[in-house]
């Protein structure tokens, strides 16, 4: 819109504009614009000079037929079947609910028309939109569509927000106790002086724990509870689908299917994002809580779903069965903390029911046949003279404060196990130095060390048995360096922090002189840690050369803790040593911990694998369409989420944007798959028109505007004009005309060229914008005046009718 005037040296163009909200009727065509425009030339010359035009007409197509949107919204009775067309557990939906594309806007375009060639009046029009030779083509995205991927992330996080714990979503607390019914006020006095029922982590739970199933039906009624049991029993079948035997299979723990693909960039994501395998139990838990959350019941669905997990961890630990889904080996810190604790867990189990199986046939206790300090990497098999290199390698990984301890406060599973120790912690006392030593029966031998001998008795020197260090998670570890770091930087604190840290080393050194008795030392150093004995050739009387070894000169400081650590150490084989690991007391923390996460708790802790499983499902659609632009943004995507998610706490502005973006991607793609079900790419017979109409769509998704090739009698042109014909169609189709058969009309339709000529005004709806430039060439103000151009341009939609006009006129020759 504008306003005003142009001067320039011997011309002045002056821009006048008319801006009305209703079109005059007589104004509606090109033949009323042209008088408006001569009118306003006002040329002195008789046969006036021709008007160049330039006219576009702009289509909207709304109505897109519901066959057009392939999205088929998920079926919730087939969900809890896994029927085919269902959504099964573990499996994500995807795709938008709603036709991600709301209009088409097709513009007809004639760029070059002179007035004596077409006539358009009020009566008759020659403007047919088939014929156009320019035709282009927007589509209009529907604001926010509604995303199932999306939908099913962001009402997961939601629950983060939420404050109740798991008994409060259940109505009632699950750990009551049975008499709290009948309690009165004569009870009153009698309740202060019992014991409070709080599930201290050193108290075993499971008296608390193995009646909730009971109690949970006797308060709700079991038609009442969250989740019905078919769909409860398919969960749990899908978590652990080693229950479906007879009896849990006491294989490895590893997961299903033996060989994961550990290799490839999409399994290794959970490093970068802190989540756990996509294989894993946790991963699929993540999933069904998600589906549960958003199908089945919502926040109380979580919550028994998590209270029946729970459960069921805890009769896995009772009876020896372990836990299917987790690697095996300590905690994996690079997974989200609830996965370290069930692999915690599954460590326990491990442990005890080796020491079960031991027992029964009375050998070796809770040892596992792995060199010291190697856990974790039992495979590397060290040769003899790298094996331990330095003791702090051995002496720092990770110690839990527990693990060094002189309490006698130590939960010991049978008393055989007490009376051994005590037995022989006195035998080892009243013998003093190695001469007494050397007597004793050797116990506890792994192998031979290679043809290393005792420095004093050339007795061949035996690698023990050890124990191995006790497995941490991330919070343990955490904790214990908050606890070393407190003992300050005075002598005392140094030194305890020095016994604390030596709790492996005094293990090993035990089990050391067990297996080698009569050994000092040096011997030890020698296997232990090759870089404190340093060897020295040297002459001796006789002019030999032979070699002479001595320790180094951290070993030889005065009151070290190495030599300490020796002089206390007893010859006690690993089997009856204390445990550096009490799985009893680490299982039943980690038992405590499940038991008290809040579905908020929970949900902060599996966003992440939730994340994970959502951007695995964008890769794996994104693959099937293959559109460049969403490459890219999945790229950034992860390397926003991997930043994100690697902190312990991540702000929920971030986690907000990251499934903003997840949806964007998901809207993405929906889009590209609406267009190319409308246009039909799969349908196509002939290759080449194939790849057009492919090319065709992705320019859509990616450009504002796209050009036709071969207009209307173009491939992508043939189908735009087929799906204006449908939808004319359907509005035509009132009551009378839908009785009509459709068979007459595709004759009527498909009859001669003159016939079709007739009837083709109908396969387009009435343009929802007419666009039209006049130009002019002409003298100004007089017949001898300089030939000068003159431009209107009009509009005219439903409620806007604008002309705007540059008229030019000579000011030397007037």
């Amino acid at each position: 819109m504008y306003v005003g005037e142009c001067q320039g040296p011997g011309v002045r163009t002056d821009f006048e504009m008319v801006h009305l909200r209703k079109v005059p009727n007589q104004y509606t065509h090109l033949s009323g614009l042209l008088d408006i425009f001569k009118s306003k030339i006002g040329c002195p010359l008789t046969p006036l000079p021709p008007v160049s035009i330039a006219i576009r007409f702009t289509y909207v197509l709304q109505d897109w037929q519901q066959y057009f949107w392939p999205q088929q919204p998920p079926d919730i009775d087939a969900l809890v079947g896994g029927e085919v067309g269902g959504l099964e557990f573990g499996k994500l939906p995807f795709g938008a609910c709603e036709d991600p594309i709301s209009e088409l806007h097709l513009a007809t375009t004639w760029p070059h028309l002179t007035e004596g060639i077409i006539v358009d009046n009020d009566v008759y029009s020659d403007l047919d939109p088939i014929q156009a030779p320019h035709w282009s083509v927007r589509v209009r995205k529907a604001d926010n569509p509604q995303c199932l991927l999306g939908d099913f992330v962001t009402e997961f996080f939601k629950i983060c927000r939420r404050k109740e714990s798991t008994d409060e979503i259940l109505g009632r607390s699950t750990f009551e106790e049975e008499g709290r019914e009948i309690a009165d006020i004569t009870h009153a006095l009698s309740k202060l002086t019992e014991p409070a029922p709080v599930p201290i982590h050193k108290l075993s739970v499971s008296n608390m724990v193995h009646t909730a199933k009971k109690k949970i039906r006797k308060h709700r009624g079991v038609e009442e509870s969250p989740l019905n049991n078919d769909v409860l029993n398919t969960i749990l079948l899908f978590l652990f689908p080693d229950a479906a035997s007879e009896k849990p299979l006491d294989g490895t723990s590893s997961t299903d299917n033996n060989n994961p693909p550990s290799e490839s960039e999409e399994y290794n994501l959970y490093n970068q994002f802190k989540s756990a395998p996509s294989d894993s139990l946790t991963y699929k838990l993540a999933l069904c809580l998600c589906m549960i959350n958003l199908y089945h019941g919502g926040l109380k669905g979580v919550a028994h779903l998590w209270q029946e997990f729970v459960l069921e961890m805890r009769f896995r630990w009772e009876n020896n069965f372990l836990i299917p889904g987790l690697a095996s080996g300590p905690p994996d810190l690079r997974c989200c903390l609830l996965h370290q604790k069930l692999q915690m867990l599954n460590c326990c189990i491990e442990r005890k029911k080796a020491r079960d199986e031991g027992r029964k046939t009375n050998t070796s206790d809770n040892v596992t046949n792995t060199y010291p300090g190697d856990a974790g990497k039992a495979g590397d098999q060290l040769g003899p003279d790298n094996l331990k290199d330095t003791d702090k390698e051995k002496g720092e990984v990770g110690k839990s404060w527990d693990s060094w301890s002189d309490s006698e406060e130590e939960f010991f599973e049978c008393l055989s196990d007490t009376e051994e120790l005590k037995g022989n912690g006195q035998e080892g006392g009243k013998k003093g130095g190695p001469k007494e030593m050397a007597n004793l029966k050797p116990e506890g031998r792994l192998i031979q060390h290679g043809k290393l001998t005792l420095l004093h008795n050339g007795e061949p020197l035996y690698i023990p048995v050890t124990q191995e260090p006790a497995p941490m998670t991330e919070d343990l570890l955490e904790e214990q360096s908050e606890v070393l770091a407190k003992l300050g930087t005075s002598a005392e604190g140094a030194h305890l922090r020095a016994r604390m840290q030596s709790a492996c080393l005094l293990s090993d050194m035990e089990s050391f002189k067990a297996a080698n008795p009569g050994c000092f030392l040096e011997d030890f150093v020698r296997w232990y840690s090759p870089r404190d004995y340093i060897e020295e050739e040297t002459i001796d009387e006789k002019g030999n050369m032979v070699l002479k070894g001595e320790l180094s000169a951290r070993m030889k400081i005065p009151s070290n803790m190495w030599v300490e650590a020796w002089e206390t150490a007893k010859p006690i084989p690993a089997r009856r040593q204390r445990r550096l690991f009490d799985d009893t007391r680490e299982a039943e923390k980690v038992l405590h911990y499940l038991a008290v996460q809040k579905p908020a708790d929970l949900a902060r802790h599996l966003l992440p694998c939730v994340i994970h499983a959502a951007v695995l499902k964008v890769k794996e659609e994104e693959s099937l369409e293959n559109i460049s632009s969403v490459k890219k943004i999945i790229k950034q995507m992860i390397s926003h989420s991997s930043k994100v998610l690697h902190f312990p706490n991540p702000e929920d502005k971030k986690l907000e944007e990251i499934i903003h973006q997840i949806t964007n991607v998901e809207a993405i793609i929906a889009r590209a798959r609406s267009l190319k079900a409308k246009f039909g790419t799969e349908r196509c017979e002939q290759e080449e028109e194939k790849e057009d109409l492919e090319r065709f769509v992705s320019c859509l998704l990616e450009q504002p505007e796209v050009l036709v090739i071969g207009a209307g009698r173009g491939h992508a042109g043939r189908i735009i004009h087929k799906l204006f014909v449908n939808a004319q169609r359907l509005t035509e189709s009132s009551d009378e005309a839908a009785a009509m058969a459709p068979a007459e009309e595709e004759l009527k339709r498909t009859g001669s060229p003159e016939e079709r000529r007739q009837n083709s005004v109908s396969d387009f709806p009435p343009p929802a914008g007419r666009e039209l430039i006049l130009r002019s060439t002409v003298p100004r103000p007089a017949p001898y005046s300089r030939a000068l151009p003159q431009r209107m341009y009009s509009v005219l939609t439903r409620e806007d009718f604008r002309l705007a006009g540059a008229f030019s006129s000579d000011t030397s020759f007037f």
